[in-house]
């Protein structure tokens, strides 16, 4: 689930298949990601709008990115703006609902697969957590430790149960808020009203769909086959009664939107097929491109290849020594040759990941335009980039050091959430999970225990929640009064 899947084959260190390698066309699925072999046995970077077409997905464009920005406000994160999330089924629709301050929640995922997570894996958590800051919703993590252990030959169940917890680790160290957030493990939480779903979706899927979608075979296990159902289940609020309440009647039409990996669709449209004829809300996608491997286009890090990652525990000086090695470089032969025809940013690893890790659009720009001009060196360039990783991996590295069992615990506690979405829209809590003291009696307005507030109740919060949003909006007001006075006097 998101990113979590580590490609079979491998790029050549130095971008060229081998002598023996023939042309093919890219391949992109849920466990193997290849780019493109050309009749001259290269790799050529993913073609990502060709994927859009395949997959019949819908490109994010400058209309839909002007939208974003009207409807909440806040500009558009760096990776939708430069096409790092290029394509999206009915995000359009999840605008929708947050303009009308309507429920929807964030669902994404981690497959468990080693000790440390690589950056490829925490970019997606990264703009999750923009995501949440952003639109203020609930936000399910999955870790589908099932999954890992029935799609690989040698690991135990007791591994995997192993990597969940310290990836778990991982992905609150991207600074998650713990009452807006569910992390579950697939062993732990499955059952009851989850398992339900599962045993729902399962039943409207034959093994003839599976196969055609995921391309199983006679040889594959029934896990493999079943699993599908277990992902897709994660989709539907009516999975998480601690979070939305018991009434399928309200949860149905609460979506979710999912931000994941192109690689991870086909679960998903899967799932939007299963969720119509069960008369659940559709799951809306925002699909990334991948943070290519050290080795170049073509390919994404794969957490059992240490020199195709830069991993989350490395040390200054192993990423220093990756990048210098292992990172593709789009230079020319010779200095000269260099300094005369410039290089080609867009295959070059280090400027790649500067796409993902530099804020500034504008110095991004002067760095691309630089190295094609031959101005600005490869070494230069991977300077630059790793001074950036350096930083943000330390930066990770102390924020994963006050993540304890405690806290890990918090966020994998079955509990309510608590979020407010829209914040110039009022809510009406149409969804209202039991809320429990520390003496264990029931939230008021809950007297009868039905898992809502009585009429009343409901009145009262939505009355508190309009006087709230006219505050802020007071607030908002007088702050930009502010604002244009003092640019007033800047300018004078």
């Amino acid at each position: 689930m998101a990113a979590a899947h580590e490609p079979v084959d491998q790029v050549p260190a130095d971008g060229a298949a081998s002598p023996e390698a023939k042309s093919s066309k890219q391949d992109i699925n849920p466990w193997s990601v290849s780019g493109e072999v050309g009749e001259d046995g290269k790799v050529k970077a993913i073609d990502y709008n060709k994927l859009i077409s395949e997959f019949g997905t819908n490109k994010i464009d400058e209309v839909l990115l002007q939208r974003w920005e009207k409807v909440t406000g806040s500009k558009p994160h760096r990776f939708m703006r430069r096409g790092i999330f290029f394509s999206h089924r009915d995000l359009n629709l999840i605008l929708d609902r947050y303009e009308k301050n309507e429920p929807f929640f964030l669902y994404t995922g981690r497959g468990p697969s080693s000790d440390s997570m690589h950056i490829g894996h925490t970019q997606v958590f990264d703009f999750v957590k923009w995501l949440q800051e952003t639109l203020d919703v609930p936000l399910i993590i999955m870790l589908t430790d099932d999954e890992k252990y029935l799609f690989s030959e040698k690991r135990t169940v007791e591994e995997v149960m192993g990597y969940t917890r310290t990836n778990a680790m991982d992905i609150i160290a991207a600074g998650f808020d713990p009452k807006k957030t569910f992390i579950f493990s697939d062993f732990e939480y499955v059952g009851g009203a989850f398992y339900k779903n599962i045993v729902r979706f399962s039943k409207r899927v034959t093994y003839n769909t599976a196969k055609a979608i995921f391309g199983f075979d006679g040889s594959s296990n029934i896990g493999k086959i079943h699993f599908a159902s277990i992902q897709g289940a994660t989709s539907f609020a009516s999975s998480f009664p601690h979070i939305f309440g018991n009434d399928e009647k309200k949860t149905s039409s609460i979506p979710c939107l999912i931000p994941c990996a192109i690689d991870q669709d086909p679960y998903f449209r899967l799932t939007r097929d299963a969720a119509q004829g069960l008369k659940f809300a559709k799951p809306a996608l925002i699909h990334m491109r991948f943070l290519d491997a050290l080795q170049g286009p073509g390919s994404k890090m794969s957490a059992s290849d240490d020199n195709s990652a830069i991993f989350l525990s490395d040390t200054a000086k192993q990423i220093k020594n990756k990048i210098n090695k292992y990172a593709f470089s789009g230079g020319r032969e010779t200095l000269e040759e260099h300094r005369e025809k410039g290089g080609n940013a867009d295959v070059d690893v280090a400027y790649q990941y500067l796409t993902f890790f530099m804020e500034d659009d504008a110095e991004l720009k002067r760095l691309k335009e630089e190295y094609g001009s031959g101005k600005l060196l490869t070494g230069e360039l991977k300077a630059i980039c790793i001074e950036y990783l350096q930083k943000y991996v330390a930066v990770f590295q102390d924020r994963r050091s006050k993540v304890t069992d405690a806290v890990v615990d918090e966020f994998m506690s079955v509990r309510p959430l608590e979020w407010k979405g829209n914040p110039r829209v009022p809510r009406p809590d149409l969804v209202v999970p039991v809320t429990k003291a520390a003496d264990g009696t029931k939230s008021a307005g809950d007297a009868a225990g039905t898992g809502e507030l009585s009429k009343n109740a409901q009145k009262k919060v939505l009355k508190e929640q309009q006087l709230a949003a006219k505050k802020a909006e007071k607030e908002r007001a007088k702050a930009a009064a502010a604002a244009a006075a003092a640019a007033g006097e800047g300018g004078a």
